[in-house]
C-alpha cells in the first residue's frame, strides 16, 4: 500500500527538515538540529532571567567577582563567535554542588560548588564543563533529540521553521520543562565527554592547571559517600570520566605551559 498523498508530503518535509538540520561539533561529530541558535538564545535568556527571579541570587559581592574573574578568563579563550555572546555570569545562593550554563551566554554557579572546589583550577574545571556544553550546542541537540522523541516529525518540522524569538515559549512549552530548560535536562554521556574534555583544553589555555579538573572529579567522588553532589549527580560512570581525563592531559598540559610563557596567569582569588 502506497503512501497517500499527505502523507507524502509530510514524508517529504520530514526529510527535508532533516537533511537541512545537519551540523557538527567543533571536533567534527555530526549532529542533527532542529533548533537554531536564535531560537535556543532566546530560550536561555528567558529562563536565565526566570531563575534569577526565582531563586537567591547570592549577595556576597566577593563570590561573584571571583566566580566571574574566572569565567571571563575562560571566555577569553573560547572561538570568536562564542565570545560576542551577552555573557552574564551569576552565584546563586544554594547549596546543591552544581553549576550549569544556559545558551545566550548565561552562567550560574551555585555557593556550594564553591565549597566544593577548593582552588579556582577547580572552579575553573567546573565553568570550562559548562561552557564547553553551550560552545558544542548541546543544549539544541538534546531538545532536538526531544523534539523527535516525543512529538514526531511534524513538529520537528515546525521547530525547524522558528524564526522569531517569540517563538521561545512554544518551543519550551514543547519541552515541558518551564524555566528549567537546560539546567535540570540532562545531556548524555556523550555530551558530557565532550563537555569534560573541551572543559579541560579550555582551561588549559586560559592558563588554569588542566590536572585540576581530575582532583575536582575525584574530590566530587570522595565526597559523594551515599549522596552524590548535585553536579556528580548528572555525569554517569565517574571513574571512567576520572580516566578520560587523565588521558586528555597529554594534550593539555602543553597547552596549560604555553598559556604560561605567554603571561596568561589568571588572578582569581576567593
Amino acid at each position: 500500500m502506497f503512501p497517500s498523498k499527505p502523507g507524502l508530503t509530510l514524508l517529504a518535509l520530514a526529510v527535508a527538515v532533516l537533511a537541512s538540520a545537519c551540523a557538527s561539533t567543533p571536533t567534527g561529530r555530526s549532529q542533527v538540529m532542529l533548533v537554531g541558535d536564535r531560537e535556543m538564545n532566546a530560550m536561555g535568556i528567558e529562563a536565565f532571567s526566570q531563575l534569577k527571579q526565582e531563586s537567591r541570587v547570592s549577595g556576597n559581592t566577593r563570590q561573584q567577582r571571583y566566580v566571574r574573574c574566572i569565567a571571563d578568563a575562560l571566555i577569553a579563550e573560547l572561538p570568536a563567535e562564542w565570545q560576542e555572546l551577552p555573557w552574564e555570569i551569576e552565584v546563586f545562593q544554594d547549596d546543591a554542588a552544581n553549576a550549569f550554563a544556559l545558551p545566550g551566554g548565561k552562567v550560574g554557579v551555585n555557593t556550594g560548588m564553591l565549597q566544593l572546589a577548593d582552588s579556582a583550577d577547580q572552579l575553573a574545571a567546573v565553568v570550562g564543563h559548562e561552557l564547553a556544553h553551550v560552545m558544542y550546542r548541546h543544549g539544541a541537540e538534546r531538545f532536538s533529540q526531544q523534539i523527535l522523541a516525543q512529538t514526531g516529525l511534524t513538529v520537528a518540522a515546525v521547530a525547524a521553521n522558528m524564526q522569531a524569538p517569540e517563538n521561545a515559549q512554544l518551543i519550551m512549552g514543547a519541552l515541558g520543562a518551564g524555566a528549567q530548560v537546560g539546567v535540570l535536562l540532562p545531556f548524555s554521556r556523550k555530551h558530557e565527554t565532550e563537555a569534560d574534555l573541551e572543559g579541560q583544553r579550555l582551561m588549559a589555555r586560559a592558563g588554569f592547571d588542566p590536572a585540576q579538573s581530575v582532583a575536582l572529579w575525584q574530590r566530587m567522588q570522595d565526597q559523594g559517600g551515599a549522596r552524590a553532589p548535585t553536579f556528580l549527580s548528572t555525569h554517569p560512570n565517574p571513574g571512567g570520566r576520572i580516566q578520560a581525563l587523565e588521558r586528555e592531559l597529554a594534550i593539555s598540559r602543553p597547552l596549560y605551559q604555553q598559556a604560561r610563557a605567554a603571561g596568561r596567569v589568571p588572578g582569581c582569588r576567593p
